[in-house]
């Protein structure tokens, strides 16, 4: 058993989740833009896909949701005079607008941050910075709180480090760990950071969201010792892998990815360095034969987590897939041939259904935090935000007590639906018994 284990953060899915199509590049975001959602389906879709690791036998966290509407967005805008006053000078001027200080898109936390850990940082703590997201103005609300978040968990100086985010600039755009994966022969061990980013140039259909200016800071404020900066294929952000965890996943020594995924002279060149540093470094080629990148954006098999063995083990890996895979029988065939390959350890596959999510454009791994913490590490962690199934189930009953079955566009201008948000949140703080997290408490 080794001695660092990785913890999932998943983010708890929000009251407000709805479709807003907010996310250009997004297919999925953009295919079921304006539909009725169902906020408490989602959540407890979500949380049921943690309940699936604990049974399993891995650590499991949360971070929780974002106070919304976000009124000071919408008052640095100009709407003025009461909360509800608020709310319907936006609906009837600006709807747009009201859906994005409404998003819940904080539930993606693959987006949350960009974590480095202890054994690859300059000063041995774990190292965080909060993602500024500025691609996209709903997802740039989430920064500052997302700090506050990632404060009240890891909120031990000695052990962890949380940065603000990068300034909310073009050249600094960045997106959190949906574009960054650490790769290490045994967790024990120190590892690599693999560092993803994009270009949009002429005749792009849709934008790189991360920058390698972006990439660069985050290494050098974490004093991460070996990071390695790869480029977006160009072909794979204009088929909707807005992130690369769309086309890429990987943990241990595994890489597995779509041959669209990368630049192919930049792949060559950090591929031949990651075998340099990890001996054992295993990286698991799908071909355009195997699975179209439009069959793979469309099932999201690469937002799949990748996880060891619970107890740390690299030699018997497992995929946590959306059960979105199983409709597509190229991926499907694929998985079959993947688990019985004796050639790579990942053997099993656990499909969950986070339909919710995937309609908004987030799978499994979109869902979720990566952060391996020492022992030490581990008892230094806030216990109000880690989980077992007693605690998922307090969750589950929050979830029924104050979210709706359904929400649609025109549900944003209702009356008494930032009062429902709010009362929710007040009652969370209390129900895992954090203490002041919104600043509303404070």
């Amino acid at each position: 058993m080794t001695a660092v284990q990785e913890i999932n953060f998943d983010g708890l899915i929000g009251p407000t989740h709805h479709y807003g199509g907010l996310s250009f590049g997004n297919l999925a975001s953009h295919r079921h833009s304006k539909q009725v959602s169902h906020p408490k389906q989602a959540a407890l879709q979500g949380l049921e896909k943690m309940r699936l690791l604990v049974r399993l036998g891995y650590q499991q966290g949360f971070l929780p949701p974002q106070a919304r509407p976000d009124f000071n967005f919408l008052r640095t805008l100009g709407f003025s005079g009461s909360d509800d006053a608020v709310i319907q000078s936006a609906a009837k001027d600006a709807p747009h607008l009201l859906s994005v200080a409404y998003s819940a898109s904080s539930m993606w936390a693959a987006n949350a941050a960009t974590v480095t850990v202890s054994a690859e940082s300059g000063d041995g703590r774990v190292h965080f910075t909060p993602a500024n997201l500025i691609a996209n103005a709903h997802r740039h609300l989430e920064a500052k709180q997302t700090q506050r978040s990632l404060e009240s968990i890891f909120c031990n100086s000695v052990h962890f480090q949380v940065h603000p985010p990068l300034p909310a600039q073009a050249s600094f755009s960045d997106e959190g760990a949906a574009n960054h994966t650490r790769l290490c022969c045994h967790n024990d061990q120190p590892g690599v950071s693999l560092f993803v980013h994009g270009e949009t140039t002429a005749g792009s259909r849709f934008p790189a969201r991360q920058t390698l200016s972006a990439s660069q800071a985050i290494a050098r404020r974490h004093g991460d010792r070996h990071p390695i900066m790869l480029r977006q294929n160009p072909r794979a952000i204009d088929g909707g892998a807005f992130h690369n965890d769309v086309v890429a996943v990987g943990n241990g020594p595994v890489l597995l990815f779509h041959e669209s995924a990368y630049h192919a002279d930049d792949r060559s060149a950090a591929f031949a360095t990651l075998k340099q540093w990890l001996p054992n470094f295993q990286p698991i080629m799908v071909s355009e034969q195997q699975v179209s990148l439009e069959d793979a954006v469309q099932s999201y098999l690469f937002n799949s987590q990748l996880l060891a063995a619970p107890n740390g083990a690299m030699d018997h890996m497992s995929l946590v897939a959306p059960t979105d895979c199983q409709d597509s029988p190229a991926v499907t065939q694929f998985l079959d041939q993947l688990t019985t390959d004796p050639a790579n350890p990942i053997q099993n596959v656990h499909f969950v259904d986070v339909r919710q999510s995937m309609s908004n454009g987030g799978g499994p791994a979109c869902l979720r935090l990566r952060v391996p913490l020492t022992p030490a590490e581990q008892q230094a962690i806030n216990r109000s935000f880690l989980l077992d199934e007693t605690s998922i189930d307090e969750l589950c009953h929050w979830v029924r007590r104050h979210y709706r079955d359904q929400l649609a566009i025109e549900d944003l201008a209702a009356p008494g639906l930032a009062g429902e948000v709010r009362d929710a949140l007040e009652d969370l703080t209390d129900t895992i018994g954090c203490g002041p997290l919104y600043p509303f408490q404070t």
